[in-house]
């Protein structure tokens, strides 16, 4: 299980990083973030199962965070960064590497076209336009950002369940949420 979610996260990077443009660390985080969190919201599970945190300049995925200096072996044969010219300064940009190809079949219909539409959404725009995108006020990340006191604090995907649906349907989510960490957990505790 451990290496099929590998493959969708790897999938998921590449995904993004061959359907947009302007392409750097903070707006490919975003948009991951942003693909997560939209699938938890109508089913009760994430895409990548990253954990985000609340940084001062949005939501970071702390273990793509950290493999963003010396990108792993497996990713590394798909993507590659490079410096990028962007008016007066330099972007480091993640770009999908010549010949590669996107491989679907780690991802239900929905989450592809969940991700179909947040890149689509996204393609052209600046990391700074995607800041006010995740910085959306009373959402997600603000809840635990609280200018700055929880800096650090991981992002629960709970949140991104409206409190706007009917109770039945909001407490469906999340009982569904529930019941995929327990099955996660006994598939781990298998093996």
């Amino acid at each position: 299980m451990e290496r099929q979610n590998r493959q969708r996260i790897l999938n998921a990077i590449l995904y993004v990083a061959g359907n947009t443009n302007y392409c750097g660390k903070i707006k490919l985080f975003k948009l991951l973030y942003l693909v997560d969190f939209e699938h938890y919201s109508l089913t009760g599970r994430s895409v990548t199962g990253y954990e985000y945190q609340a940084w001062k300049f949005g939501p970071v995925p702390a273990s793509l965070m950290e493999e963003w200096e010396e990108l792993g072996d497996d990713l590394r044969t798909l993507v590659h960064i490079e410096p990028e010219l962007v008016i007066d300064y330099t972007r480091m940009t993640i770009k999908a590497n010549d010949g590669v190809k996107f491989d679907d079949s780690h991802f239900t219909p929905r989450q592809l076209k969940i991700m179909e539409d947040v890149t689509n959404k996204y393609m052209d725009e600046m990391s700074d336009k995607m800041i006010d995108v995740t910085h959306e006020q009373n959402g997600a990340w603000d809840k635990v950002w609280k200018d700055g006191a929880g800096a650090r604090d991981t992002i629960p995907y709970e949140l991104s369940v409206s409190d706007d649906l009917e109770n039945d349907y909001k407490q469906y989510i999340l009982a569904s949420a529930e019941e995929a960490k327990g099955y996660s957990a006994n598939l781990e505790a298998d093996y």
